[in-house]
């Protein structure tokens, strides 16, 4: 069988993100940024409308071949084919099989930004667990005593969209080891994972914050759903 050409679709899609290219504007994200990435300059928006048909099955590389794809584009310089990446392998998850995680982890943990891996840990990871959760064990343990603090992030928020789907043995648990560290990103994420949970479980959430010594910074984002705080 005729191997597929990836080069092919990898150099046609950098001519198409080429000839859209914003310097002015590209200034404006990698600032946004804090100059960790450069950017072509082109928007959401523009660049969903531009990329459209390379996200056509009859136009993609084949399931086989989007580990290698996506790793590709994951060292790419420009920010926005990582952001293309992450729709791309999203395109497959009718295909996806059990090693496909291995993938995921890679994305995190390489060019690591919360712009990358928010997207990873909802919409490819959550649902990962979601279609196998004879694995979540394994890489959940894994992740939440890791010394990377994205791996702990994701721990964090990989519930954010299953509702009344939520394992709240495995976020409490998650918060209790992680609530410890003095990093932005995980607070952030521990206030946001309460505060998603408290639109379903809110006199659970607020029992939880009452009784649990918080950061500032994960209470508050953890109440803001809370109708004027009045359940505290």
């Amino acid at each position: 069988m005729k191997k597929y050409n990836n080069e092919k679709y990898l150099n046609e899609l950098a001519d198409c993100f080429k000839t859209k290219e914003n310097d002015e504007i590209a200034k404006q994200m990698k600032k946004y940024m804090r100059n960790q990435f450069d950017f072509h300059g082109i928007k959401t928006t523009e660049r969903r409308k531009i990329t459209k048909s390379f996200l056509k099955e009859n136009n993609r590389p084949p399931y086989g071949e989007i580990h290698e794809v996506i790793k590709k584009l994951w060292n790419e310089d420009n920010r926005e084919k990582q952001y293309f990446a992450q729709e791309l392998v999203l395109k497959y998850k009718k295909e996806w099989d059990e090693s496909i995680i291995e993938l995921f982890e890679y994305m995190v943990i390489n060019k690591s930004w919360w712009d990358t891996v928010d997207i990873i840990a909802k919409k490819l990871i959550g649902e990962y667990f979601l279609k196998y959760p004879q694995n979540l064990m394994f890489y959940y343990e894994k992740w939440v005593i890791s010394d990377n603090i994205w791996l702990n992030r994701v721990t964090l928020i990989y519930q954010l969209g299953y509702k009344e789907l939520t394992n709240e043995k495995n976020l409490f648990n998650a918060i209790e080891q992680l609530k410890v560290k003095n990093e932005f990103f995980i607070q952030k994420a521990i206030g946001w994972s309460l505060r998603e949970y408290s639109k379903v479980k809110p006199k659970v959430i607020n029992e939880y914050i009452i009784n649990n010594e918080l950061s500032n910074l994960a209470t508050k984002e953890g109440l803001k759903w809370m109708k004027n705080n009045d359940l505290l």
